[in-house]
């Protein structure tokens, strides 16, 4: 299967940290379309250097590193899975403070800041860090190539998404799995049983969208509570898991306190579930949270600089998500469903909070007000302005 490029969001804040940083980490899952947007920003330059962490000969050339930094002075270099070789960062403070180029260095990575920390410590001050994700709506949106069922089902990474068929697609995502499983977790964490991971990341799916419980969960897998928050640590940092808060709230209602987990790419949650098609989907006790997890975690990934959360009170009153930024509140239900309707607790959430921007997004055709306050809309048509 061969896709031709396809442009990423995130491409003009690369170039722009390239300007302002000596070195970048772009970090992100696994396959998600790094190295293909490294090469297309920087392959172009004769002078560019490509070195994965996983090739032998690569690590090879770095067992100097010093050496290496000196022979191929004034090249830009580029180091996949950098979380590999965390011993190279002391050696790249040296490297940036004795000849400060700006850009010159660009670091990919499948594993987030926390379990990159030396970087944070030795190279403070001289790296910029930015996420890539797979495909969002929005980017396959520009491109003309948004299918909302098939990146529902299939999830954004590239090679699920741009396969021929739903089959197909189903064949990669297992594959990821396994790979992940029972390579990419021993790498970080030797002693964590790949079958553990493999139960863990099932139990996840089945509770897509649910409020966390370590104690529940545990007793299900027959681990201690601690040894699932370290599972779900772990893997919020390999970027396929994402927590969403609680709203912190001073209303006079007893609010649930403990966050929900999400599996971020609806592809993998269905594979997880054995869910071949959508028929399979829509016959799924998941279907629901499934939508809701797909949803949010488009509207999440594509505007970072809001703070997001969701609302429950003990008694059941409830908003999906809520997003905030300086004195703006919106609350966003998220329903799958062409006839959605939400009930009399998410208008009392909305007089509680005092939020008079509603949005209920299913898959609709047409955005249509329900009232004043609350508009149904699709995922495609909601923007934040």
């Amino acid at each position: 299967m061969t896709v031709e490029y396809l442009p990423r969001s995130l491409e003009k804040q690369v170039e722009q940290y390239r300007q302002i940083f000596p070195v970048v980490a772009l970090l992100g899952p696994r396959q998600c379309g790094k190295s293909t947007l490294a090469k297309k920003l920087i392959g172009g330059d004769p002078s560019f250097i490509h070195l994965d962490m996983e090739r032998p000969s690569d690590v090879q050339k770095l067992a100097d590193p010093e050496l290496f930094f000196q022979v191929n002075q004034g090249r830009n270099i580029c180091i996949d899975e950098i979380q590999l070789r965390p011993n190279l960062f002391p050696v790249l403070r040296t490297i940036v403070d004795d000849n400060r180029v700006n850009g010159r260095i660009l670091l990919l990575g499948s594993a987030s800041r926390d379990l990159l920390q030396q970087s944070s410590e030795t190279l403070a001050g001289r790296i910029g860090y930015l996420e890539l994700t797979p495909f969002m709506s929005s980017e396959l949106i520009e491109v003309n190539r948004y299918d909302w069922q098939s990146h529902w089902l299939r999830g954004g990474f590239p090679d699920s998404y741009f396969q021929s068929d739903d089959a197909a697609s189903s064949v990669w995502r297992e594959n990821f799995i396994r790979t992940f499983v029972e390579r990419d977790i021993p790498q970080i964490s030797p002693a964590i049983s790949p079958q553990n991971i493999r139960r863990f990341l099932t139990m996840m799916a089945h509770n897509q969208g649910q409020v966390f419980n370590s104690t529940t969960l545990g007793a299900s897998l027959g681990l201690s509570h601690n040894t699932v928050r370290n599972y779900l640590d772990l893997i919020q940092q390999m970027f396929l898991l994402r927590m969403l808060p609680p709203l912190e709230a001073n209303v006079k209602k007893r609010l649930i306190k403990s966050p929900k987990v999400y599996l971020r790419d609806s592809g993998l949650l269905h594979r997880l579930l054995e869910i071949e098609d959508m028929n399979a989907l829509l016959g799924h006790p998941v279907l629901g949270f499934s939508w809701e997890g797909y949803v949010l975690e488009q509207i999440l990934s594509q505007n970072p600089s809001w703070t997001s959360s969701f609302y429950r009170t003990s008694n059941g009153t409830e908003i999906d998500l809520i997003l905030s930024k300086g004195n703006r509140r919106i609350a966003i239900e998220i329903k799958a469903s062409t006839s959605p309707k939400v009930g009399p607790g998410f208008y009392h959430a909305l007089e509680d909070l005092g939020i008079s921007e509603g949005f209920i997004i299913a898959p609709v055709q047409d955005s249509y007000p329900v009232n004043k306050n609350v508009t149904v809309t699709n995922l495609r048509s909601f923007q934040l302005a």
